[in-house]
């Protein structure tokens, strides 16, 4: 089976997507979509083959009969509208997280996958790594024995001339752009918390621009998780119990490795990873499409939309606006 990829939109994310997309056997770019004919030919020029379609709209796009399932990689503001033509076209559909701006959106979009039998995931690339499935794989089998503690952070310096990052009507906010990470990595981990506290600052236009925040889930384990747009982060994490502590280096959400640590025993566990980690999420998408499934049990909606109600959560604390566009 050749899974045949349609590209909707060519922003940096579609070209770090497109160059793992070349390293998966049996997956091809069939089809590239830009709001101008120009960027999709050069996309083309860069990650097509001789084959590949471009194309000057998002409707034509989706209307192309090559296209197995499209890659959603517009900014999140405009992910209900960009993946509900693809619904519309009967697409199957990867997309980019954040899914939306808020949990009452993504829970739409889901039914709506789910009443046309259409595959649907939110492209949260760090849960298909496969290190970070040894690891998760590592808690849940009890090598840490009981868990007390994980903390988790990610943070760079927005360049100001992304707009995406920095204005309302696009949909900025730190938290759905990096807090997403250190998030879903303590839910992956330690299920979802039973109690939030969070704090952030905000900007004159009531963009969060970091935060950070404390999470209690059931056992009593505590989350300590700090995200930012304002600052080079150390970006680790770690993930402590009584019988051990693993700690991952820089950056945590896309690791090569990890440590393992108890007493004065140390061992370092690695798993391969290709290219950058984008193409075990593609393989999962094409195992789905091969098998019939709607639904990745590695990218679960239900997940999903749960820790985009945490973000609600968090950002009703933090006073930041409701994200609209």
């Amino acid at each position: 089976m050749t899974v045949s990829w349609g590209i909707l939109a060519t922003g940096k994310i579609a070209h770090h997507f497109a160059r793992d997309l070349a390293l998966v056997p049996g997956h091809r770019i069939a089809a590239v979509g830009s709001r101008s004919v120009e960027s999709a030919r050069t996309f083309v020029a860069e990650h097509g083959d001789a084959e590949t379609a471009a194309h000057g709209s998002y409707e034509d796009l989706v209307a192309d009969p090559a296209v197995d399932v499209v890659y959603v990689a517009t900014p999140h503001g405009r992910h209900v509208e960009d993946v509900t033509l693809c619904f519309d076209a009967g697409l199957a559909v990867l997309c980019e997280k954040a899914l939306t701006l808020d949990a009452a959106s993504s829970q739409a979009l889901v039914d709506d996958a789910r009443a046309r039998g259409l595959c649907f995931a939110e492209a949260m690339w760090m849960r298909t790594n496969p290190v970070m499935r040894a690891l998760v794989a590592m808690v849940r089998e009890g090598q840490l024995g009981e868990v007390a503690q994980l903390r988790a952070e990610l943070g760079f310096q927005a360049p100001a001339d992304v707009a995406r990052l920095w204005r309302p009507e696009l949909g900025a906010s730190s938290l759905l752009d990096v807090g997403i990470y250190p998030l879903t990595f303590a839910n992956m981990v330690l299920g979802p918390p039973e109690r939030i506290a969070a704090a952030g600052e905000l900007d004159e236009n009531g963009v969060d621009l970091g935060g950070g925040a404390t999470l209690v889930h059931p056992g009593g384990a505590v989350s300590s998780l700090a995200w930012t747009q304002r600052a080079w982060s150390d970006n680790r994490a770690a993930v402590s119990g009584d019988g051990g502590r693993i700690e991952i280096p820089s950056r945590f959400h896309e690791p090569r490795e990890f440590t393992y640590a108890y007493g004065e025993s140390l061992r370092t566990v690695t798993e391969e990873v290709v290219g950058r980690g984008y193409a075990h999420e593609i393989e999962e998408v094409g195992r789905c499409l091969e098998e019939g499934l709607t639904e990745s049990p590695l990218l679960p909606l239900d997940e999903t939309v749960a820790i985009l109600g945490q973000m609600d959560e968090i950002r009703r604390q933090i006073a930041a606006p409701p994200a609209t566009v």
